[in-house]
């Protein structure tokens, strides 16, 4: 029954210093983690200028917006200072879901393979596997690092976007931001989806109210900037000049994306904190128990001289070997109970013969021992004491 009962006195502690241990481990990766969605984020979007079609559409991303027709990207590139602009559709691979966090989202991008990509820092994204696509593909896929994973894909299988099959042709490298969770699809394929999934834009378009050719199917732009352009400048003409349009500073995106992930900063200092406060109470908690079982152990001990740094130290040593002890860790206190044979101690007690100290290689010798038990016969409390001592 006493074992039953110092079992459950424990268990809260064991499960506190398990959870908290657990929790650093999680923060340390999250931290990580973070930090270079920071950097990887920052980088893709300080590389272009994005644009998308003013008003509300199923456009994602930070092309967000309404329909961005193909007179207008031509407009835009012939702002001064642009050096070429790249049709986009950006679509939720999931209309249902929510876009809280649009750089963790799953979302299909289309791109026009007509015009080279003018994202400075990602002219071409980095391939683990497979190819990239080639003039006039269709029905052909490159997926994010973390989407291939979610879903144990590699080059050669098939993915299904809207009842439509696609095959895998190239699997990015993890880059740990916004296109790990992309798939990649020619803009044509993208266009297909994007009227399957949007009812409204089905009926412009049998309609005919609006005028609309399949190169008018455009979500946003990325655009990039000639050597020697402030990138900031060149929006701020494009906004001047073109209308209908919502231009993204690439200095505004950067700022928004690091207040956005300043939450998850201090949401992740907290867990640290609270993860250290676990560890301290269930520490604590060992602690009071220990006291309180050995209660009357303790008084004789300060009826004897014991001070209470010493029972102190006692008390921690049981508290972290009895914590400790269940996941493989031998923790021992050791009690040297003499004057070590050192120089200034021979010189302090000059007339004590050799008998009186207790010699160094004799402690290395009996921790040594201690160290390299069989964890069958663990040592506690190790009391060392020259032969000839009086207790």
């Amino acid at each position: 029954m006493k074992s039953l009962r110092i079992l459950r006195g424990y268990l809260f502690t064991i499960l506190g210093i398990t959870i908290g241990v657990a929790g650093l481990v999680s923060l340390g990766a999250m931290s990580e983690r973070i930090v270079r969605f920071i950097e990887g984020g920052d980088r893709f979007v300080l590389g272009q200028i994005s644009v998308a079609g003013r008003g509300m559409g199923m456009g994602t991303g930070f092309t967000a917006g309404g329909i961005l027709p193909a007179a207008t990207i031509r407009a835009i590139a012939e702002v001064p200072g642009v050096s070429g602009v790249q049709g986009q559709v950006m679509l939720p691979l999931d209309p249902s879901t929510s876009q809280f966090m649009t750089l963790t989202q799953e979302l299909i991008l289309g791109v026009d393979l007509s015009v080279p990509s003018p994202n400075r820092h990602y002219p071409t994204l980095p391939l683990r596997s497979g190819r990239f696509f080639r003039e006039n593909d269709r029905r052909v896929a490159v997926i994010g690092a973390s989407f291939a994973t979610s879903r144990n894909l590699r080059v050669g299988s098939h993915v299904t976007l809207d009842d439509e099959s696609f095959e895998v042709i190239g699997i990015l490298e993890r880059m740990l931001t916004a296109p790990d969770r992309f798939v990649i699809v020619p803009i044509a394929d993208a266009r297909a989806q994007w009227v399957a999934k949007d009812r409204l834009l089905r009926t412009v378009l049998a309609s005919g109210a609006i005028p609309l050719t399949a190169a008018d199917l455009n979500t946003g732009a990325a655009v990039g900037w000639q050597n020697g352009e402030d990138p900031d400048q060149v929006a701020l003409r494009i906004r001047e000049r073109v209308p209908n349009v919502n231009v993204q500073l690439p200095s505004e995106l950067s700022r928004l994306l690091r207040s956005s992930t300043a939450f998850f900063s201090a949401l992740l200092a907290g867990i640290g904190v609270l993860a250290f406060v676990i560890g301290g109470l269930s520490l604590a908690n060992t602690m009071a128990a220990a006291v309180f079982e050995r209660i009357r152990d303790f008084g004789v001990k300060r009826a004897l001289g014991a001070t209470d740094l010493q029972l102190g130290r006692e008390v921690l040593a049981e508290s972290l070997a009895r914590t400790l002890g269940p996941n493989g860790v031998h923790v021992a206190y050791v009690v040297i109970d003499a004057v070590i044979d050192v120089p200034w101690t021979r010189r302090a007690f000059a007339d004590r013969p050799d008998d009186f100290f207790i010699q160094p290689s004799g402690i290395a010798d009996a921790v040594h021992h201690l160290v390299h038990q069989e964890r069958s016969a663990w040592t506690f409390e190790l009391d060392l004491r020259p032969f000839g001592e009086s207790w």
